[in-house]
């Protein structure tokens, strides 16, 4: 019997078993001889330097081995040099210790290293500093006259500029019969993955590290360690097999990496180092952002004026930035159209991104802004969009490798009842509830990265595929499973992928969306050259029924190669092993975006929300009661997977729009709620209803699978459709998220 594709199967996390047991160890879990640990002491002022820094107090506890200040740590060549690391913004990049001055509240200032937490922990309070504060600035909106372009570097490659204006937009707006002149802005919101982050080093000996970490690329932490100590590369092995979620915060390495292998290699010791909840508010945030947006149209409610100038916080010290003005002409076209993008520096650590970087602020404010347009037009939302449709990329103009937006729409707005919609605000009473339904589109980027991929079929005739790619809980070990069970025709029980170790084949860190468009497009290039490596010798034995054929002719599936025109002459993956000696026959291939041919096009994925919410009469509670998002991201190779992934971005959705907002005290220049207490998140209470509909979207050119990510594309329009369900049930125009039930209030 043949093996059943598994490729387009609901199939269940492979690793839940260990997840859900507690077996799977995550970074601070691992049980290393001799561990010592540390303990991270941050900075109580955001701007200043350091006057005096006395450790006697902690030193003289029993228990405490070292204490390391930027007086006493080790002297490493990187504090001399610039060094980025492959997700580092441009600028001058942040490092622990370096010297007195404080550029950030909560910035690392000491480290003390003791033979268990509490007496690190309680250690760390010992310590007396002594600071000289200087003035500060932590508000964008007091800084705006300090907004700059941003500094160009190797990361404008995934993050270029706004697009050239085009036309004249001053004249078209002024000219057009209905206008738009709108102001979106957006509260920082903080990375909470459960997993908090820490680093277990373990000295192997001079110059040799292993290195258990939470992070989103094994290979890049790897390379940053290499070069900031000065060790070669193949004695640095980075371990991250499992990652209690990431989703942008473990891109770059965050310090408790750097800390952890200096303490190890300065004391030659095995130390672990863990940040606590409110430690992981001083690293790894959604930057806050003022956009302007003025949009025009024509009788006919076609956009004949576009303008979307965003300002976004960076750090004093680095020029983060984000893709953001330039998704309006990237969705809908315009013939005029002008486009501006700042960068605010504050006393803060520098922004990280967070999931759907960019996307999700923008497209907030632009369909915000295209729900206002249609009630000046007096037109459905819906109608204004497709009246707007884009068939070709507006800002590039190029086609798509695919677009099934349209469909989007269509199925979602059907299994949502968008027609049942009164399109009168607060026209659809409920008891003592308001009613109103809010839509919005989204769109992503499309990315593939190079990727490189062992695979090889051992005596037992079995696969083992090898990447260094992380699984931050996506789902990913198991779609790689799949992609390369297929690609040989056999179960899953019979193939292994072994992932997230540096020593494994090069992966860029997983964000993006974009891991299985990578690696698994890589398994797809491997598993061709391995089957051609097979076919030649299985015609290389003596005797071989299969001397003669070519591999149109033959199969591989169920253990064996046979041929096509009769599975009963065939020979056995073991067979063909045990004629090459007994050795594993194995490739090593790299997967790559065709760089050449996608140029012609541009690749996005695309979806449409459909949000219902109900606001309290008197209270002005908000309940998002039901949401319906479509997606279009080409072939979904495992229905189950992908579905969490977008009902995990509605969620976030749910929360960018309702919950979710690091609130900075000016006064202090400090975040003042970094827990998990007054940092609101949903609960279960929060989430009702939530439907997710996959358009059949074929694309044959843009990888040899046929993908697009889905881990970002859910969340994008989810908040713009809460906010127009908002205004729909209400009357009322919220422009800042969160929304407070308060801004609703008489």
């Amino acid at each position: 019997m043949s093996v059943k594709p598994s490729v387009g199967q609901p199939v269940s996390r492979l690793e839940g078993r260990q997840k859900v047991t507690g077996t799977a160890k995550y970074a601070a879990e691992y049980n290393v001889p001799g561990l010592l640990y540390g303990y991270v002491v941050s900075s109580t002022i955001p701007k200043g330097k350091i006057l005096n820094i006395d450790i006697s107090g902690a030193k003289a506890l029993e228990g405490v081995v070292e204490v390391l200040t930027h007086q006493n740590r080790p002297k490493l060549a990187w504090f001399d040099l610039q060094y980025a690391d492959m997700d580092a913004p441009p600028g001058t990049v942040f490092k622990p210790l370096h010297d007195d001055e404080i550029k950030f509240n909560g910035q690392p200032i000491a480290l003390v290293v003791a033979t268990d937490f509490e007496t690190a922990r309680y250690a760390a309070t010992l310590i007396k500093v002594d600071y000289q504060q200087e003035g500060f600035e932590t508000c964008i909106n007091n800084s705006l006259h300090k907004a700059r372009d941003a500094k160009k570097g190797l990361a404008t490659v995934l993050k270029p500029p706004p697009p050239k204006p085009e036309g004249d937009f001053k004249k078209a707006y002024e000219a057009a019969p209905f206008k738009v002149d709108t102001e979106y802005r957006h509260s920082p919101e903080h990375h909470n993955p459960i997993e908090l982050f820490a680093t277990t080093t373990v000295f192997e000996g001079e110059g040799k590290l292993t290195i258990y970490d939470k992070t989103q690329g094994t290979i890049n932490n790897q390379v940053f360690i290499a070069n900031v100590f000065g060790l070669q590369y193949k004695n640095v092995r980075v371990l991250a097999p499992f990652v209690g979620g990431a989703f942008g915060s473990g891109l770059r390495p965050q310090y408790q990496l750097f800390l952890s292998v200096m303490a190890a290699l300065h004391l030659k010791r095995n130390v672990r180092v863990t940040l606590d909840r409110q430690q992981m508010f001083s690293l790894g945030h959604r930057p806050q952002n003022i956009q302007r947006l003025k949009f025009a149209a024509n009788e006919s409610g076609q956009l004949t004026a576009m303008q979307h100038s965003a300002f976004v916080e960076t750090s004093s010290y680095e020029d983060y930035t984000e893709v953001i003005s330039s998704w309006s002409h990237r969705l809908y076209p315009s013939k005029n159209t002008l486009f501006e993008y700042k960068v605010v520096p504050l006393d803060l650590s520098t922004p990280i991104d967070m999931r759907a970087p960019g996307g999700s602020t923008a497209m907030h404010a632009i369909e915000c802004t295209m729900d206002q347009l249609a009630y000046k037009l007096n037109v459905d939302p819906l109608e204004l969009r497709l009246r707007n449709y884009a068939e070709i990329d507006p800002s590039t103009k190029k086609p798509f490798t695919s677009k099934a937006l349209r469909e989007c729409y269509q199925q979602a707005a059907e299994r949502f009842g968008w027609n049942k919609r009164n399109p009168q605000p607060a026209s659809m009473p409920r008891g003592n509830k308001l009613v109103g339904y809010g839509m919005a589109t989204g769109v992503w980027d499309a990315y593939q990265f190079p990727s490189r991929v062992e695979a090889m079929i051992t005596a037992e005739g079995k696969l083992v595929v090898n990447n260094a790619v992380t699984d931050i809980g996506t789902g990913t070990f198991t779609v790689m499973t799949q992609i390369a069970a297929d690609e040989f025709g056999l179960s899953i029980e019979d193939v292994t992928f072994n992932y997230g170790d540096s020593k494994k084949p090069f992966s860029m860190f997983q964000g993006g969306s974009s891991m299985t468009s990578s690696t698994g497009v890589a398994i797809v290039i491997a598993a061709k050259a391995l089957k051609e490596k097979m076919l030649k010798k299985a015609k290389g034995i003596k005797g071989s029924p299969l001397a003669a054929a070519s591999e149109k002719e033959v199969v591989f599936a169920n253990g064996r190669i046979s041929l096509r025109s009769d599975p009963s002459v065939f020979i056995s993956f073991e067979a063909i092993v045990a004629a090459n000696k007994g050795q594993a026959i194995k490739t090593t291939n790299m997967g790559k975006p065709h760089a050449l041919k996608l140029r012609k096009y541009s690749k996005m994925t695309h979806s449409a929300s459909f949000v219902e919410v109900e606001v309290d009469k008197e209270l002005k509670i908000i309940t998002v009661t039901r949401a319906v998002t479509a997606v279009a991201a080409g072939k979904i190779i495992n229905p189950k997977t992908a579905r969490s992934q977008i009902s995990g971005s509605m969620i976030w959705g749910i929360s960018k729009a309702l919950h979710e907002e690091s609130i900075v005290d000016e006064t202090l220049g400090k975040y003042v709620n970094p827990n998990l207490g007054e940092y609101h998140i949903p609960t279960h209470a929060d989430v009702n209803q939530l439907e997710v509909i996959f358009a059949d979207e074929k694309d044959e050119l843009i990888n040899e699978l046929g993908v697009k990510g889905v881990g970002e594309i859910g969340l994008v329009a989810m908040p713009a459709a809460i906010a127009n369900a908002v205004f729909h049930a209400t009357g009322k125009r919220i422009t800042k998220l969160p929304i407070h039930f308060d801004e609703l209030l008489e």
